[in-house]
């Protein structure tokens, strides 16, 4: 069954995989669901008749290009990227195209590379454009090719798609979203008293919208959630020192603290470790003790394969909008008996083993 298949055959499921984790979720919403099958059944014609169709050498490659609201060598990037090459490897021309917004963090760094983009894409035009994360779609995309001609498929961007107004007629693409009610129950699981947590991050756009989203769901549990946005390795080391005295920690992204060093962090996490620590980034497992993560691959696979979807004809406007599917533990034995908390079980035994650097 191919990767595509995966995604959309079976619509209600959220797994981290079938061989790894038997947690298995339906989703309650039926209009949720027949979206899926539907764009399940559109691409898997598309690999098919792929796969009958005669091969053509001559036959020229589209032009694609790969728009990151980001930088070559951060790790959620180069996850997008290398799943959205594997899928368009033998079917596109993938030119690349990054906007530097997590190092620089201003709106005029935004705008301008939004424009440069812009210039990009009317110089050269595109068969289609892959936009990553929410800055593309923010200065990009919602500004400059509404309805156009060029279409562009989207991912990564966090949560919802209605600061932007999608769908377009020429836009589709997969939201992302962190695991926060399994994340809940780990905590829960783990913790017997959680009333007051710490959500410490970089001090960039979306990890306050992530915050906003654990925050909303964490009071309906009655746990109370505060905020912790820093940009700087001193301010985080001291943040994480201090949100030792709640019932737990949630690490949220280091990108965006640019004079991060590794070897600082996990040494500091290592010495000040109490309180039981989780995150959603695999990256991040140096300095945490649990981690259910979303996996970069996931969404530039599904934009490659949704882009040749169109590229064959299908309009993107016909090509429902879903979330991600599948999720990544991890755990970090060193941290936790530093603590002396220990995990589930089942968690231990079905979770990737990270040690700090």
């Amino acid at each position: 069954m191919s990767d595509i298949t995966h995604w959309f055959y079976s619509p209600g499921r959220m797994v981290v995989s079938r061989m790894q984790c038997g947690w298995v979720h339906w989703w309650r919403s039926l209009p949720w669901i027949l979206p899926a099958i539907a764009l399940w059944f559109l691409l898997s014609s598309r690999i098919v008749a792929a796969a009958d169709a005669p091969a053509m050498a001559s036959s020229p490659l589209a032009q694609c290009l790969y728009v990151s609201s980001y930088h070559a060598g951060y790790e959620w990037n180069d996850g997008i990227e290398a799943g959205l090459a594997r899928s368009l490897e033998g079917h596109c021309e993938l030119q690349r195209f990054y906007m530097d917004t997590k190092r620089d963090t201003r709106q005029e760094q935004g705008e301008q590379k939004a424009l440069e983009a812009k210039a990009l894409i009317d110089r050269t035009r595109p068969d289609i454009v892959i936009a990553a994360d929410d800055n593309v779609s923010r200065y990009l995309v919602s500004r400059y090719f509404r309805d156009a001609d060029i279409p562009f498929v989207f991912c990564g961007v966090n949560w919802t798609v209605q600061e932007y107004g999608y769908p377009y007629r020429n836009v589709t693409g997969m939201i992302e979203v962190a695991p926060i009610r399994p994340t809940l129950k780990v905590i829960q699981s783990v913790v017997r008293a959680t009333s007051r947590g710490v959500y410490l991050s970089s001090d960039v756009f979306t990890e306050h919208k992530d915050f906003e989203r654990y925050q909303r769901i964490f009071a309906a549990a009655n746990i109370r959630l505060e905020g912790v946005f820093v940009s700087t390795l001193e301010d985080w080391r001291a943040a994480y020192l201090a949100a030792q005295g709640a019932d737990f920690v949630i690490l949220g992204n280091n990108a965006g603290i640019n004079d991060w060093d590794p070897g600082m962090a996990g040494e500091h996490a290592l010495r000040h470790a109490e309180a039981f620590s989780v995150t959603n980034y695999d990256w991040m497992m140096p300095y945490a003790m649990f981690a259910m993560t979303k996996l970069p691959e996931e969404q530039g696979e599904w934009a490659g394969q949704v882009a040749l979807a169109i590229l064959d004809g299908t309009p993107p406007l016909d090509i429902p909008i879903v979330a991600n599917r599948r999720w990544g533990l991890y755990a970090n034995p060193e941290l936790l008996t530093r603590a002396g908390i220990k995990l589930p079980d089942y968690l231990m035994h079905k979770s990737v083993k990270v040690s700090p650097p």
